[in-house]
């Protein structure tokens, strides 16, 4: 395996540099780079010009979306690029919405911001909006779901994999069940429902096949599968009544205007199928590492309390609360010993707010304000890990000490 440079670079204070935050972005990848390279300078054309380079761009684009589309396993005409998964995310739900005009909307309390503040704004608008709980261990229940359905319910969006705790929502369950539902609603003459899943979280650990998943839209994205920043995409089911929510070209299949960049979608497409082939391998890898710290941590810190549910997740994945000790300042002392860690607090108009994900499953927001996430990666070795460890623990004492 080869050997991300930057985690060997001296920092001052530190050994060595060790990234834990995989879920937050991934380095692009060496040969993501290269197969990128040329469309930013001799295979620079605009995909909707006609002439060679436009031609060679275009071709470019096109076999970008078929790779997407064989490692989703649905049409190439199915799959539209973004910017990323925030965007894809809003035009999931505002280009419903577009389309709907008024209605309801079912999503969950553990969103990312991307469908949760959409949502918001939607509420604000012709649209009600209906939040289904978590249970305690991050998972929703299918029962809360069903609970919610109204005659004008057309769309439920709900995350794959938490960005925060890690847990694994049951999609697949909550899609079967809405096909059934939607014979039923036919025959009473009342509309379909559709549903969305924002898999950006999700793709780098689960295989993901469209044509046996009865999923209508699909929001992903570069940066978390060793892609490039600003590349995303959205899958959209054939018939699936949708609209643009920005004006322009014909670009995208009409649902999506502005000009192309053939190197985003080409970077994408081959972040996509490296992934792919070494997701198996890689996941065992992970689940090793992450089970070994989990242990570790959990005989030397009988008190942290780990969050979210302990099989039902992502092998890359810890969350845990340190009670007593405050987040932010951990993970500002971790970065001063060389780990790069996210925290469950987020910082809002100079006021520490705690994680709405943490506050969902119950958590205190002492115990919310005091949560830390690892996400482990491909460049993530053991001796990273016994180095987070030594580190952890001199923080540790010293936030004690200080009543932090």
């Amino acid at each position: 395996m080869s050997k991300n440079k930057h985690q060997n670079k001296k920092v001052s204070g530190a050994k060595k540099l060790v990234y834990l935050d995989y879920a937050s972005t991934t380095p692009t990848a060496s040969e993501v780079s290269a197969a990128m390279a040329p469309y930013w300078s001799e295979k620079f054309g605009n995909p909707s010009n006609l002439y060679q380079i436009g031609r060679i761009a275009f071709d470019a684009l096109e076999s970008a979306r078929f790779l997407v589309a064989k490692n989703f396993n649905c049409d190439p005409s199915e799959i539209i690029f973004t910017s990323g998964g925030t965007e894809s995310c809003n035009l999931a739900l505002r280009g419903m919405a577009k389309y709907f005009r008024a209605g309801h909307i079912i999503t969950t309390n553990v969103e990312h911001h991307a469908v949760k503040n959409t949502a918001d704004v939607l509420s604000r608008e012709h649209f009600t909006v209906s939040i289904a709980p978590v249970e305690k261990n991050g998972i929703v229940n299918l029962e809360q779901i069903k609970k919610l359905i109204r005659e004008d319910t057309f769309l439920i969006s709900v995350m794959w994999v938490n960005n925060e705790i890690g847990t694994i929502q049951p999609i697949e369950k909550i899609s079967r069940f809405i096909r059934k539902e939607n014979v039923r609603r036919i025959s009473k003459g009342l509309n379909k429902i559709y549903i969305h899943t924002d898999a950006c979280q999700a793709v780098p650990y689960i295989k993901i096949d469209l044509s046996k998943i009865g999923i209508d839209l699909l929001s992903f994205n570069g940066s978390k599968v060793y892609g490039p920043k600003g590349a995303g995409g959205l899958f959209i089911r054939q018939k699936t009544p949708i609209l643009p929510i920005m004006a322009g070209g014909e670009q995208e299949l009409g649902i999506r205007p502005g000009t192309q960049s053939p190197a985003l979608a080409v970077g994408l497409a081959k972040a996509l199928d490296i992934i792919s082939k070494k997701r198996a391998t890689e996941n065992i890898r992970l689940q090793k590492l992450r089970d070994w710290l989990w242990v570790k941590l959990a005989k030397k810190y009988p008190k942290i309390i780990f969050n979210g549910d302990k099989q039902i997740r992502i092998p890359s994945n810890i969350n845990f609360s340190v009670p007593g000790v405050e987040g932010e300042a951990m993970t500002l002392m971790l970065d001063q010993e060389g780990i790069m860690a996210s925290t469950g607090s987020a910082c809002a108009s100079n006021d520490l707010k705690p994680s709405y994900v943490l506050v969902a499953i119950s958590l205190s927001d002492e115990l919310a304000h005091s949560s830390i996430r690892l996400t482990l990666g491909k460049f993530t070795v053991k001796s990273d890990l016994e180095y987070f460890l030594i580190a952890f623990d001199k923080v540790y004492k010293k936030l004690k000490i200080i009543g932090t």
